[in-house]
């Protein structure tokens, strides 16, 4: 019991970078109605574009802020442009398509950017560079709080603040959640819902870049597979918490990244992949909207 304490910044430091994910499936969905399954993919693209960028800078030879936010921008672009352009090209011409036929272009764009990824980047798993020095600020016999957690805490916590201030204090927020609410009814009332649905995606995807610096520099190994895992887990946090409920994502993330992070602890790291799966049938069974989601009646 004397590492529980270790354990919970190690389960909140994963869960901080799951909530970063999980935003931008929930944010779509609640524009839009629709699963981005390419999201995860968009993720791996930005920690390509920060690996790349890294190498050509030398950035691992000057480790500090700098470099970290260097890198963060480079991915944050990467994601957003990328987001844009498949919201344009894929969703866009089937927005009022049958829902079947949207996700199985989410799927098909998923496939898309991952094998596309093997040809241009390689198959082989590539190490992320050092960015930002890992060192102990805090060593007692029970924890030991190094300044990569405390990166990842304060990194997090500014881009949820942003994201907090964007949604709830911004016109585009009210815009977003007039939409959110009933895409017809905001039409009606003038809202450009195509720009709303755009800056939509250049956020949602932006944060999966900010959580793909991240894991590099925690788990640093990238693939051009390393966003299915991962991926499937912000899902599961964002459909835990209530999908579409952009609260509900971040606590559902943290569960997600605690939970996880105990099993491994104190039962079998075996588990933990199968515990994420094991907690999205519990909640379709116990609670289908999610913790904090809304029950509502469809008309087919």
């Amino acid at each position: 019991m004397q590492d529980v304490l270790q354990h919970l910044i190690n389960g909140l430091s994963l869960g901080s970078i799951y909530a970063l994910i999980a935003l931008g499936y929930t944010m779509v969905y609640g524009v839009l109605q629709l699963i981005n399954f390419a999201h995860a993919d968009i993720y791996m693209m930005g920690a390509f574009s920060s690996f790349y960028l890294s190498r050509w800078l030398n950035l691992e030879a000057h480790p500090g802020m700098g470099s970290l936010v260097l890198a963060l921008v480079a991915s944050m672009a990467t994601c957003a442009v990328l987001g844009v352009t498949i919201e344009r090209l894929a969703y866009r011409p089937l927005r009022n398509a049958p829902k079947l036929n949207i996700l199985i272009t989410a799927i098909g764009v998923s496939l898309f950017l991952e094998f596309t990824a093997q040809v241009v980047f390689g198959a082989d798993p590539k190490v992320f560079p050092t960015l930002i020095n890992d060192v102990a600020l805090i060593e007692t016999p029970f924890v030991i709080l190094k300044s990569l957690d405390v990166t990842v805490f304060v990194v997090t916590l500014l881009a949820l603040g942003v994201l907090h201030y964007l949604v709830y204090h911004t016109r585009f927020g009210k815009s977003m959640r007039a939409i959110s609410h009933s895409l017809t009814t905001a039409n009606l009332l003038g809202i450009n819902s195509n720009k709303v649905i755009v800056i939509t995606f250049i956020v949602g995807s932006a944060l999966a870049g900010v959580g793909s610096v991240l894991v590099g520099l925690k788990y640093p190994k990238i693939d051009p597979l390393m966003g299915i895992m991962i991926g499937l887990k912000a899902f599961i946090a964002a459909v835990l918490g209530g999908i579409g409920n952009m609260t509900g994502a971040v606590i559902g993330a943290l569960l997600m990244g605690l939970s996880e992070e105990f099993v491994v602890a104190y039962l079998s790291s075996t588990l933990r992949d199968a515990l994420a799966f094991g907690l999205l049938i519990g909640i379709l069974i116990w609670k289908p909207s999610g913790l904090l989601g809304q029950n509502s009646i469809e008309k087919v």
